[in-house]
């Protein structure tokens, strides 16, 4: 093994977990709707999994837990944006 390579034994490899993770979260989202609910509790959970899984995704398949964090600041920043207009949408029709 070269002196500039460092291998790591995971049991689960961290993109393999996360990946689980992502599966798992979309599929609590998914019985949340075939078994119809609502409410504001439950709509802010799912909007707060549907922003962990995009800060997933942005950092672990499209790389960007090594960038600076300008770069990270910008796609957290498009998360939350698109996150909080569908909250207030949701918001907008409860009433």
């Amino acid at each position: 093994m070269s002196e500039y390579t460092e291998y790591t034994e995971y049991i689960v490899r961290p993109c393999t977990l996360v990946w689980l993770i992502l599966i798992l979260l979309t599929v609590f989202a998914f019985v949340v709707g075939e078994l119809e609910l609502g409410g504001i509790t439950i709509i802010a959970t799912i909007l707060l999994s549907t922003l962990i899984k995009g800060q997933m995704v942005a950092d672990y398949f499209m790389g960007l837990h090594r960038v600076r964090w300008r770069w990270r600041i910008i796609m957290y920043s498009w998360l939350l944006l698109v996150t909080g207009l569908i909250g207030f949408a949701y918001s907008l029709g409860l009433k």
